[in-house]
């Protein structure tokens, strides 16, 4: 017969009491504000409440609808603009090399045909850059991947809540997390309201940025001058979209255009954000799978078009030599460190709400390796785009440069004896005309260059290296325009471009609601209301006539530098701290199986040297790399580079001491006691009520003690309310972590959701 419940719960709370004085005498005696503290025992009368046998307890804190929509959210936080614009950028500048390929009709017919062949050859081929990136995600990428979900899920709290339960004394860490969150969050969000302008104006035909604007005045009409220098789409991104001043100091007003987007994209985060993952987990199923299917599709089309070949071959073209240069290097783990979303705060948000036994392992090296092959396609599809745009141009140049040389050969100025009889100037190829140009150019050396004459190369074009907005808002825009179906096109790219960004703010946004939530026990909507409003508001200074200056100055100091730092801690916290060995229990404990040791001497020793080394690096190319950015001249059409002012750089250092500004200022409060945790402060940090856990086996033979107590106002680590410890039996001393605090492993208020003892 089953005992009594009110008798059950009396024998139950005797236990707790004596497991009370086991857990004081056991302590270390070092520990000297836990032994000045008073563990006080819950004694709060006894309701005759009878509980369900398998009921499950509430949880208070939200949780994933499903693995899958999980994996989509660190998907979509990861997988960013950068995988479109940054990584292309970098594959052909570190990899590409001058080669001579050929253009012909009817080998782009035979090599579409080994398309599949093409993609295999090239992810071999590219040693340059692939092959760096690939050593470094390994090296930094994965392991600290690996590290911030596993804190995360584990204490199930933000970066604020998380690092000051690590470390109190490092608890700025998280505060510094959710300043370069915000920060990032400000010119971010404006990048997706560039990509709505576009997408909106994408609904026509033809494009907009089709042709150069014509000008009419009294007497005749002609091309704008601005246009006819640079391009349609260069002159529609600057002037037409931009409406850009021609330099940082010209505010010019506000482009009411742009604040209308901006406001738009505002609106979209917060509607979708308001709910926190309940709200943005639904989302997920398509802001993260639609850009796969719009990529898949961009690279079907791209390799059926003339040219699409040579700008993949151009790409993935090895430059083994180049390996050998430490800025190669030093991009590469740039490139790593922020594609994956380290340090920003994010990773942890997301993976808090995680069930304590979740495989986080599995989940990051998933989330890793898909983010790195959706870099790759994504640089297949730009460059096969590149390449075709760069043979469309390729041919008008060769038709302009033999149109000049039949000027040339009927003024005299060049024999017809030099042109090879077989040339035919009203259908002339690609090498026909470059045999042509070399004949000239050996002939005529000394006036050669009075001539006027172009070599009309394919790597020429290639040879342009462009990112970011460059590549997406003008290289990319002007290629679409040759598609057939080109509205489609665009409207389909603007739209797999705002579900890419909308991805990472997510993330970016959940990096700062969480850890606010957690720590000062708001309500989620409206602070979400609030941190959009704000961002909203400060943002306007990024929709200004200046305001793309402004996207750059915050793109290169407000995130690169604090970031670098902020992980810096984050690895030394958790492996200098808080234990290596003490961590690597923990993850036995919550994973069901040791990780592998290749992760502790990742985190231990190699990790950090890296991310040294890539700091000390990144402030040297700081240093030696004039501050400033490239203005756009409306009388030239052309950019400009101009240093920044006075105040300019002000608040350049000042985005980059803001940012890091939180760990010295909380490791001083922590360090000189300034303020009580128990009053509620910015540095305390309250966690969910613990809870009786029902025991399979009969209490009188079980060997463990159920605690359930309060924590110490002395203390200074975060508030753990009614939290619950479990002590092995026999045990001589509680196994602590170096700072004198419980290990992960013992914080069992965190646990699964399970069913109240059946008292």
């Amino acid at each position: 017969m089953p005992k009594n419940s009110k008798v059950v719960k009396r024998e139950l709370d005797d236990e707790v009491i004596e497991s009370v004085k086991d857990l004081l005498s056991n302590e270390d005696s070092s520990d000297d504000p836990f032994k000045k503290s008073e563990l006080m025992v819950d004694d709060q009368e006894e309701k005759d409440v009878d509980v369900e046998e398998g009921s499950d307890v509430e949880d208070e804190r939200p949780a994933w609808n499903s693995k899958l929509q999980y994996i989509l959210a660190q998907v979509g936080f990861s997988v960013g603009l950068g995988n479109v614009w940054r990584f292309p950028y970098l594959c052909q500048k570190n990899g590409g090399v001058n080669c001579n390929l050929q253009s012909s009709r009817e080998k782009q017919v035979i090599i579409r045909a080994k398309a599949f062949l093409v993609f295999k050859l090239t992810i071999m081929q590219d040693g340059a850059y692939l092959v760096p990136y690939l050593i470094l995600l390994l090296i930094i990428g994965i392991p600290l991947f690996f590290l911030e979900l596993s804190v995360g899920q584990r204490i199930r709290r933000g970066s604020i809540g998380v690092w000051n339960y690590i470390s109190p004394k490092l608890g700025g860490i998280g505060f510094a997390s959710c300043v370069v969150c915000f920060f990032v969050a400000l010119y971010y969000n404006v990048i997706i309201g560039w990509s709505l302008f576009y997408f909106s104006q994408s609904f026509q035909h033809p494009l907009p940025w089709d042709q150069c604007p014509l000008v009419k005045n009294t007497s005749h009409t002609f091309v704008e001058p601005e246009c006819e220098k640079s391009s349609a789409t260069t002159y529609y991104w600057y002037r037409e979209a931009l409406n850009i001043s021609s330099s940082l100091s010209e505010s010019g007003g506000l482009n009411w255009k742009m604040t209308i987007c901006l406001l738009a994209a505002w609106v979209m985060v917060c509607l979708a954000m308001i709910k926190g993952i309940q709200s943005s987990g639904k989302i997920m199923y398509f802001s993260s799978l639609f850009p796969y299917v719009v990529l898949l599709c961009f690279l079907i089309r791209g390799l059926l078009l003339n040219g699409s070949v040579d700008g993949i071959r151009h790409m993935f073209t090895p430059k083994l030599e180049i390996m050998l240069e430490p800025k190669v290097w030093r991009e590469a783990a740039t490139q790593v460190f922020f594609a994956l979303g380290l340090g920003f705060g994010g990773v942890i948000a997301f993976s808090s709400y995680n069930k304590r036994d979740n495989n986080c392992h599995f989940d990051a090296v998933l989330v890793s390796f898909i983010n790195f092959f959706t870099s790759v396609l994504a640089t297949l599809v730009v460059f096969a785009v590149l390449g075709f745009k760069a043979n469309i141009i390729n041919e008008k140049c060769v038709i302009q440069n033999s149109d000049k040389i039949l000027k040339l050969l009927k003024m005299g100025n060049l024999s017809q004896d030099m042109i090879p009889h077989h040339i035919n100037f009203s259908s002339i190829t690609a090498e026909d005309y470059n045999l042509v140009y070399d004949i000239i150019q050996k002939v005529k050396e000394e006036e050669f260059d009075s001539l006027g004459l172009k070599s009309c190369q394919i790597e020429d074009e290639l040879n342009k290296a462009v990112q970011g907005t460059g590549l997406a808002f003008i290289a990319f825009t002007e290629a679409m325009t040759h598609f057939p179906a080109s509205p489609f096109w665009s409207v389909m790219f603007f739209l797999m471009l705002v579900n890419l960004g909308l991805g990472s703010m997510f993330g970016t946004i959940e990096g700062i609601i969480t850890p606010i939530v957690d720590t000062f026990k708001v309500r989620k909507e409206i602070l979400t209301v609030i941190c959009c409003l704000v961002a909203f508001l400060i943002g306007l200074i990024f929709v200004q006539r200046s305001g793309n200056y402004f996207v750059t100055m915050f793109d290169d100091y407000s995130a690169t530098l604090p970031l670098l730092i902020v992980v810096i801690l984050e690895n030394i916290a958790v492996t200098r701290i808080y234990g290596i060995n003490k961590f690597m229990e923990d993850l036995k404990d919550m994973l069901g199986f040791s990780p592998s040791q290749y992760y502790y001497y990742m985190w231990k020793y190699v990790s950090p040297l890296v991310l040294l080394c890539l700091l000390v690096a990144s402030v040297v190319q700081m240093g030696l790399s004039p501050p400033g950015y490239n203005a756009w001249i409306e009388d030239t059409a052309t950019e400009e580079f101009h240093s920044y002012p006075t105040w300019g750089m002000i608040v350049c250092i000042s985005l980059m001491v803001l940012a890091i500004l939180p760990v010295p200022i909380v490791y001083m409060v922590r360090r000189c006691n300034l303020i009580d945790d128990s009053s509620g402060s910015l540095a305390s940090v309250s966690y969910k009520r613990g809870r009786i856990i029902k025991e399979p086996v009969n209490l009188e033979g079980d060997n463990t003690s159920l605690i359930h107590g309060k924590s110490p106002s002395e203390v200074p680590s975060p508030n753990f309310g009614k939290t619950i410890y479990r002590k092995q039996t026999g045990s001589p001393t509680l196994d602590t972590a170096p700072n004198g605090r419980y290990g992960i492993g013992y914080l069992m208020a965190d646990m699964p959701d399970m069913p109240e003892s059946d008292l």
